[in-house]
């Protein structure tokens, strides 16, 4: 899942609490060149305000405007009083040649979306409970009857939608975890945090740590391999150590390659790297396979020579490995066959 739809999920959350009719719209399945994946979330308030996309702009104006005229329509009382707000519905853009020129679809692209009028926001409270304590979350809708109910879910599992019931995985945000406070980590960290990472730095030295004052990164106190064992990295989470103290970076490293995050990576040149896997190996009996999942030199040769140069290549090659690796909530989807027509 990404971050930027729990971002969604927030904002249609305060926006209910102020007293806001809206709408959300999720993507469920995508033909052609569509810009956004299954999952992808879209909230329209009843003025008009948006939060999220689920085409990159091609048919946000459209259900904008659906949603304002009902919402003006209950305004206006043509709906009976006390009637409930509207059920689920689906609504596909870009059936035809026509249909996907019109709204902008490139390559005759064709987005199939389920339209869902919020009722109740008691499940977004558990899903962003959850998610901010790194929990997995499967939220089930059903679409005769608008009922949402979550549980737990799997690391790998997708979207999955039959017409009858809608199941999406919400995970919680990428969390990059840097050893050492230096110029290099605050330039990592501003990329990082532009990149939405949730950006945590350790750094026990107080001449280092002391200039750390930047927006939306977090300190957190403490020796780098109690801090990294603390966090229980999981597969959203990234390590980097770049202090280049072999005393502080091995800490780190000797915590992080044995945990589960999915990107562990330490500064140095190949020969600097070559004799740390030695004196990890030889001092602390770590195995070829805890070893060989280090990155090191840490990031892509792309020539980098400053620390803003440097701190894009390393968020390039985590950002390379984070979507290789498949364990984005909506990186595949299942879901029925093409033919409901819009409406």
């Amino acid at each position: 899942m990404d971050s930027l739809d729990l971002r969604v999920l927030a904002d249609a959350l305060a926006w209910y609490r102020a007293g806001h009719a809206l709408t959300l719209v999720t993507v469920v399945q995508t033909w052609g060149s569509a810009p956004r994946p299954p999952g992808a979330l879209l909230a329209v308030r009843d003025d008009g305000r948006v939060s999220g996309s689920v085409s990159g702009g091609c048919v946000e104006e459209d259900l904008i405007a659906r949603t304002k005229a009902a919402f003006g329509a209950l305004a206006a009382s043509t709906v009976p009083s006390g009637a409930a707000p509207a059920l689920p519905s689906e609504i596909v853009y870009g059936v035809s040649k026509e249909e996907a020129t019109r709204f902008g679809l490139p390559c005759g692209g064709t987005l199939r979306l389920v339209h869902e009028p919020l009722r109740d926001a008691g499940w977004i409270e558990g899903i962003l409970e959850r998610t901010g304590k790194h929990q997995l979350v499967t939220r089930s809708l059903e679409m005769a009857s608008g009922a949402v109910t979550l549980s737990g879910a799997q690391r790998g599992q997708s979207l999955v939608y039959d017409g009858t019931v809608l199941q999406t995985v919400f995970g919680p945000q990428w969390r990059l975890v840097l050893i050492g406070a230096g110029q290099l980590s605050q330039a990592v960290a501003q990329i990082a945090a532009l990149l939405d990472f949730e950006v945590l730095v350790c750094d026990p030295r107080e001449e280092y740590a002391a200039g750390l004052h930047m927006d939306g990164v977090q300190r957190v106190l403490g020796m780098p391999d109690d801090v990294v064992r603390a966090l229980l990295p999981d597969p959203h989470t990234a390590i980097v150590a770049l202090t280049h103290d072999p005393k502080l970076d091995d800490m780190a490293l000797l915590e992080a390659l044995k945990s589960e995050a999915f990107y562990v990576g330490a500064l140095g040149s190949a020969r600097t790297q070559a004799t740390r896997k030695q004196r990890l190996a030889e001092h602390f009996d770590m195995t070829q396979a805890e070893l060989a999942r280090l990155h090191g030199p840490v990031g892509l040769r792309l020539g980098a020579k400053t620390p803003a140069e440097i701190a894009v290549s390393i968020l390039a090659e985590i950002v390379q490995v984070k979507n290789a690796q498949g364990v984005h909530a909506h990186s595949a989807s299942s879901c029925a066959a093409p033919g409901v027509a819009a409406g």
